[in-house]
């Protein structure tokens, strides 16, 4: 069966008639019988009922219209699209993100994309991790900056690190820890353990949970989570209001700026890594751009001073 098939049935199913068809489609109309006939054989069903005056769809061809003027649609819609790339016009890419972890990395992949292809737009979704990662494996993300994925997840995907981050605890400008160990000296794992901490949602972060629990594993008493959130613009929220202590990763001080206090952490935990990740199977020319915008960030990211 091939495309034209479809376009000559729905041609003689929306006139009834195969002489109107024939001439709206340009062919003669013994031609464009043929060819009903032939696409009726290869599917084993009529889709017309005919007489000597008239030609009506069948119920069987009823049901086949539809689905003919979808998959017709579709082929016009993937040659659009496919055109669109081959000729670099009007494209764009999908990129997920994590606000937290990309403070430093996105705008200047940004900058770096728009300057090698300024015709193709990125659209930014500020995503949970699992949201992401969902994203690429659905195709509705081209691509994802996040921590690295860990299980399953990268069977199907391509990452590549970027920057890794030393973990601080993030505390409001008046929390006591400030006093009793200044700005500069790394605090106790133990000593943290004792305090209420607010975390992001196990459910959309499990990898934020695996940090904290690795973190905090080798000590007898477990730190309290004292609430979850499921964004970075409420949890930084809940810690200048006192409601908490949070691990977060160094690079969050250029979102801060002053209604934070990062204090480095003895024993230092695991760094966190964030890179770009994208589907295996994934063939847009323009995220091959994207990509190299990403990796041509590493060893570019400033270090917090």
């Amino acid at each position: 069966m091939e495309l034209r098939h479809l376009r000559y049935f729905v041609a003689v199913a929306e006139e009834e008639n195969v002489s109107r068809a024939a001439l709206k489609l340009h062919v003669s109309q013994p031609a464009l019988s043929r060819q009903i006939r032939d696409l009726e054989d290869e599917i084993g069903f009529s889709l017309f009922e005919r007489d000597a005056k008239s030609i009506r769809l069948t119920e069987a061809g009823r049901v086949f219209l539809g689905e003919a003027w979808a998959v017709i649609e579709r082929a016009g819609e993937a040659v659009t699209r496919a055109r669109a790339v081959a000729l670099g016009a009007g494209s764009e890419i999908a990129v997920g993100y994590a606000p937290s972890l990309t403070v430093q990395i996105l705008p200047k992949a940004l900058r770096a994309f728009q300057e090698k292809v300024p015709n193709v737009r990125v659209t930014l979704h500020d995503l949970s991790t699992e949201e992401m990662l969902f994203g690429l494996l659905e195709g509705k993300l081209h691509a994802a900056l996040l921590p690295k994925p860990t299980g399953g997840a990268l069977r199907r995907l391509h990452f590549t690190e970027i920057a890794r981050y030393a973990i601080c605890a993030a505390v409001a400008p008046g929390h006591r820890l400030i006093g009793e160990m200044g700005k500069k000296k790394a605090v106790p794992l133990s000593r943290m353990a004792q305090e209420p901490f607010v975390a992001y949602t196990r459910k959309e972060y499990p990898d934020y949970h695996d940090l904290f629990d690795c973190s905090f594993a080798s000590l007898p008493r477990k730190p309290r989570i004292a609430e979850e959130h499921d964004g970075v613009t409420s949890l930084l929220a809940a810690v200048e209001s006192g409601r908490g202590l949070a691990l977060l990763p160094e690079c969050v001080a250029d979102m801060v700026g002053s209604r934070l206090v990062l204090l480095p952490l003895s024993p230092a935990p695991m760094p966190a890594s964030v890179g770009v990740a994208w589907r295996r199977e994934e063939a847009v020319p323009a995220l091959e751009q994207f990509i190299a915008a990403c990796t041509g960030c590493a060893g570019k990211v400033p270090a917090r001073k």
